[in-house]
């Protein structure tokens, strides 16, 4: 369908007539779901970005006031019925465009959004004063910071704010959300996805390419911030295999409390957590804050053999304790085991939590999100720290927990027969898809 042919056939739409008295609002909205739904779906992507500007912008531009206000009537003095809508159909939009790879029109749609000025108007167009103004407080909120994510997921992560570069733990966060619509989960879910694998993917050619002799202009740039370190990190990681890889630990550790009750499991998590730690004073801390924090935790329960539910409900509150317990700041045991200067340590604890709670990924994930807001306020140079934690949490998490399997291969005899302590330099290190 040509533009002239789309564009304003909401108006002859009865939901969109100023006129309609009693409406009930949630049939309306689906109503308008329903409309977006279908012309994303029938129509060109630039014809569907006319209808939604026609639908949400026209009708509050000066030139515009002999028209119907629409939509906007709709929703008289409820902002919080229109920010829903107006966000839903942004996302019914956006998570179809992304699915077949039109990539383009869900950043069009995002300025055309945040190029929106309210205009002056005379003092009679109150209505529209109000309207204007609801528009810009979605344009200024959370929200739309939220939507903006999917407009600059491709871009160069080297420009701009360092919260760039983790762009993939925020739209994760999006999926878990309850309060967020179908639409917003689905696109966030794939959004997220796709940067994960591009990660993974830059990590293991960026291995392969750095340890061989082949020129440096072949080589794959280093999708992390951590440097020319970044392999003596992998190397690190990847060095607990065979019996007591973290993996195996894990499975042990399963079948022994699988038939414990929730007490003695809670304390057998513990002893689990700590397990071959090196560091004492890491030890120590993270013993007794957790052994206090844990084992007065859901005692109505302390008799109940463990099951699935509440090894999910533990290990996501093990999380909480570890990250952020209120979704804002970070929890004073995560601020006090990072100041001890261990960040790859901590990491490892995590990690040996999904290893026995797959399903806690996405919980993490989201804690992870919460941090980067609360420290995006921060210049890179003031938490270069917390930096060095996520760079170090990327990089474990696509060796341990995804489907790229790395190995050490010794490459170099050590001089010393009766050396002990692992040399880096001895080894490289190979990536394959697991099977």
């Amino acid at each position: 369908m040509t533009v002239c042919g789309l564009q304003n056939i909401h108006i002859n739409l009865p939901i969109f007539k100023s006129n309609v008295k009693q409406i009930d609002v949630h049939l309306v909205q689906e109503k308008i779901y329903s409309f977006f739904v279908k012309i994303v779906n029938k129509y060109d992507p630039e014809d569907v970005l006319i209808e939604f500007k026609s639908v949400f912008l026209d009708c509050l531009v000066l030139k515009k006031l002999d028209l119907t206000l629409g939509i906007y009537d709709v929703f008289i003095d409820n902002e919080h019925h229109f920010r829903n809508t107006l966000k839903r159909c942004c996302y019914i939009l956006v998570n179809n465009w992304e699915s077949n790879r039109k990539h383009k029109y869900t950043q069009a749609l995002i300025e055309l959004i945040d190029n929106y000025k309210s205009t002056a108007i005379d003092y009679k167009y109150k209505k529209i004063m109000i309207f204007q103004t609801w528009l810009d407080n979605f344009i200024q909120s959370q929200d739309f910071q939220e939507l903006k994510l999917f407009a600059y997921k491709n871009e160069n992560k080297a420009d701009g704010h360092w919260v760039n570069r983790y762009t993939s733990y925020l739209l994760a966060a999006q999926v878990v959300d309850k309060k967020n619509p179908k639409e917003q989960k689905e696109a966030a879910k794939k959004a997220s996805k796709q940067l994960k694998d591009k990660f993974k993917f830059e990590l293991a050619m960026y291995v392969a390419r750095s340890q061989s002799n082949a020129s440096s202009q072949t080589r794959y740039r280093n999708p992390s911030a951590l440097g020319d370190d970044i392999l003596r990190l992998i190397k690190a990681i990847v060095v607990r295999k065979g019996v007591f890889s973290y993996d195996n630990i894990a499975n042990i550790f399963l079948k022994q409390t699988q038939n414990q009750t929730f007490k003695d499991f809670k304390e057998s998590l513990v002893k689990y957590l700590i397990f071959s730690v090196q560091q004492p004073k890491f030890v120590e801390t993270l013993q007794q804050q957790l052994s206090e924090k844990l084992l007065i935790w859901k005692p109505e329960c302390n008799d109940v053999i463990i099951n699935k539910y509440l090894l999910l409900r533990t290990c996501n509150r093990m999380i909480d304790f570890l990250t952020t317990d209120n979704s804002v700041k970070p929890s004073s045991l995560f601020v006090l085991l990072l100041s001890q200067g261990h960040p790859l340590t901590l990491v490892i604890v995590l990690l040996k939590i999904i290893l026995i709670c797959k399903h806690s990924r996405s919980h993490l994930e989201s804690r992870i999100a919460h941090l980067i807001r609360y420290y995006d306020r921060y210049s890179e140079a003031e938490c270069q720290w917390f930096i060095n934690f996520i760079e170090i949490f990327n990089i474990t998490f696509a060796i341990y927990a995804e489907n790229v399997e790395y190995n050490l291969i010794k490459v170099e005899e050590t001089e010393k027969a009766h050396e002990v302590e692992f040399d880096p330099n001895a080894y490289r290190v190979f990536s394959q898809l697991k099977r």
